[in-house]
Formats: structure tokens, sequence, C-alpha cells
């Protein structure tokens, strides 16, 4: 069996969408024209090209494709016409998806080519409000210049790792308001972090509390009545922002993960535990209110939390974070985050302290952070 490989080219003339092979051609050519030369002429190609072309895919192709008899036309073998064959059927099928995907990568490509557009990657824990952030900014340009977040959601930790190592242009983590000096979320971020190489951005508070089914079963108001009555607990991965929030909200309990089932039930993102209590496989986790609307489930708040942007300090004039920039502080966006459950904007595009806001900071005893 013989695998398929797609390429494309990058013109500016306005021919069809076509995924075609190039043998396909030279068989056509040589078929209609009746001769290898004839059919070299109708290419523009030389009689050596087309004879060395078809000779060197009738190798890879264990098959031949062209007859060739005394005082005769050259004619395809039945291997060559079942070829022919099959690239009608294929593009008779498939004419309608391969023009949306060649649509699909014009847009993207528009993008590269207009020189008024900034695409900034951004490597974040799961928000809801960034994904409202990458429609609004894609529609709404700040004054002649638009932007294009490229934003791959990842735990916290490993997308203020994926910054250190050059990987993104911006990270995006939350922490527990009022975190202090000690604490697990000190623990998890400080060895990450320092001041004069990074930058804090404010983005939004949200609240994070306990998703239940309609009506709230159980009675469950906090992280003690889901361990006294043994709830079933969607918990979220290691390394996951909202991870370091349960850990430290469990720590202020007197509990530990292992009184909430453990990792019995470990889900990658607030919208899979939403669907897991949706479903009936949990009967509570922790997670946004957003999320929980979203899954038409309950919300109990538990605690609120601060959701940060950071990036390198060297990078902070660039052109598209200074758009981004921008795009927070405007009021188009700010009423915007307003009508998303349980957020509101909070120091939106600022650049901020890092002991300001990151009470736990001492810069006197920082180690260096992994570059």
């Amino acid at each position: 069996m013989h695998r398929l490989q797609l390429h494309y080219t990058l013109s500016r003339d306005t021919s069809p969408a076509l995924v075609r092979h190039p043998l396909i051609d030279l068989l056509s050519a040589v078929s209609s024209q009746g001769s290898i030369s004839g059919g070299a002429r109708v290419l523009k190609l030389s009689y050596r090209h087309v004879w060395g072309e078809l000779k060197r895919w009738e190798g890879e192709l264990g098959n031949e494709l062209l007859i060739w008899e005394k005082g005769q036309s050259a004619r395809l073998t039945e291997f060559g016409t079942k070829l022919m064959w099959a690239e009608r059927q294929a593009q008779a099928r498939l004419a309608p998806q391969i023009e949306a995907l060649r649509a699909e990568l014009e847009r993207s490509y528009a993008v590269a080519f207009d020189d008024t557009v900034h695409v900034l990657t951004l490597y974040a824990s799961h928000d809801e409000a960034l994904l409202a952030l990458r429609d609004h900014a894609r529609h709404v340009g700040t004054g002649s210049e638009g932007l294009h977040l490229d934003i791959r959601f990842t735990g916290s930790v490993d997308a203020i790792r994926a910054l250190n190592e050059g990987r993104c242009v911006m990270a995006g983590f939350h922490t527990l308001v009022g975190a202090d000096k000690k604490s697990l979320t000190e623990r998890a971020y400080k060895p990450l972090l320092q001041p004069g190489l990074h930058k804090l951005i404010g983005f939004a508070q949200r609240s994070q509390g306990l998703m239940v089914p309609r009506g709230n079963p159980m009675r469950l108001g906090n992280l003690r009545n889901v361990a006294q009555q043994g709830a079933r607990f969607a918990t979220r991965t290691k390394g996951s922002g909202t991870r370091v929030v349960l850990d430290e909200l469990l720590s202020a309990e007197g509990l530990a993960a292992q009184d909430l089932g453990g990792d019995a039930f470990c889900e990658p993102s607030h919208a899979a535990v939403a669907q897991a209590v949706a479903s009936g496989q949990c009967d509570a986790g922790l997670g946004i209110a957003a999320a929980a609307e979203a899954a038409g489930l309950d919300f109990v708040p538990l605690a609120h939390e601060r959701y940060h942007l950071v990036c390198l300090k060297s990078a902070l004039n660039q052109p598209g974070i200074q758009t981004l920039l921008q795009t927070l502080q405007g009021r188009d966006w700010q009423d915007q985050i307003a009508r998303i459950s349980g957020y509101r904007a909070q120091d939106s595009g600022r650049v901020l302290s890092m002991r300001g806001v990151l009470p736990w900071w001492n810069y006197r005893h920082q180690k260096s952070a992994p570059r």
C-alpha cells in the first residue's frame, strides 16, 4: 500500500485549488498526444525529462505506466488507466473540501503577509477569558494594527517554563489572592520568576469553586464537606495552576489530596472537570464559574484568584505585546470580560510590580530563574 503525502505552493495567481500529483499531468499529456514528445511539448518540458520521470515512477510504483508498440500511439497500461480513474474520482469527491482547505490556509497566510497584524504566541493555563480575548483581538484592531493570539493551553508551571525556554513570547498563570510567604503558590512559581528578567501584566480576577450538579444534591459547601461525604471529586493534573490552587485550599482546611480520592478522577481542563460532573461520573470538581455555567452546573465559590500574564522584560516593547496591552486597556474588552461569569477586569493591560502583586516575593534571596 503506497501512502499519500500532500503539499501546497504559494503563488500570486488565482488558479483553482488543486491537490494533484505531477505524474497525473504527465500521463494525461502523453496519453492525449499519443507520444512522449507530444506530451512534453504540451507541458513545455524536455523529452528527456518526461521520459526520465515516467521511468522513475514506474520503478517507484512497481508497475508499467505506458505501452509503446511500433507504429502505434503510446497508450496507458491498465494500471496507468486506473491511476487516472482514481484521480478523477478523488477530484470529483474532494473538490469542495480542497477548496475549503485552501481558503483556510489563505486566511492563515494572510496574517503573515499583512504588516498591520502581529502574531503573539502565548502558552497559558486554560482560561475562558483568554479564548474570548483571542476572538476579540482578531476582529477588533487597535488603531491601525491587529493582533492574532496563538494560544497553547498547558499547565501554569509548564507555561512559565515554556517562556523561560524561549518557546513562547508570553505566559499565563494564576494565583490565589492573598497567597503569602511559605505558601504552596510561592514554592510553585517563585523559582521560575525573576525581577529584572520578567515583567508581570495584569489580566483579570476570577472565581474558583466547586462545580456541582443543579440543586447541589449533596449540599457541598466546601472541600471538607466533599471529604466527609466521600463525594467523587474531579481533580486537575499536576503542574496545572488549578492543582496548585486546590492544594493551597486543602492545606488551609488541614486536608490532603488523598482525602478527596487522590487522582482517581484527574482531568486536563475546567471544561473536562465540568463534563465529568455533568455526566454523573463525579459528584463535584474544582473549577471556574464560567465552565460550570457552560455545562449547566451550579457553582459554589471558594476563592478569588488573579490571572497574570508574564513576558520577558526584553520583549515588552515588541509590537505584538504593545498591541495586546492597548487591547486589554480598551473599554470594549473590559466590558466584554465583565460579561463572563465569575470574571472582572483587574489592572488589565497594566505592567505591574511583581513584589506588589505577589506578596510572597523576596528579592534578596531569589535564585536566578532558568533562561
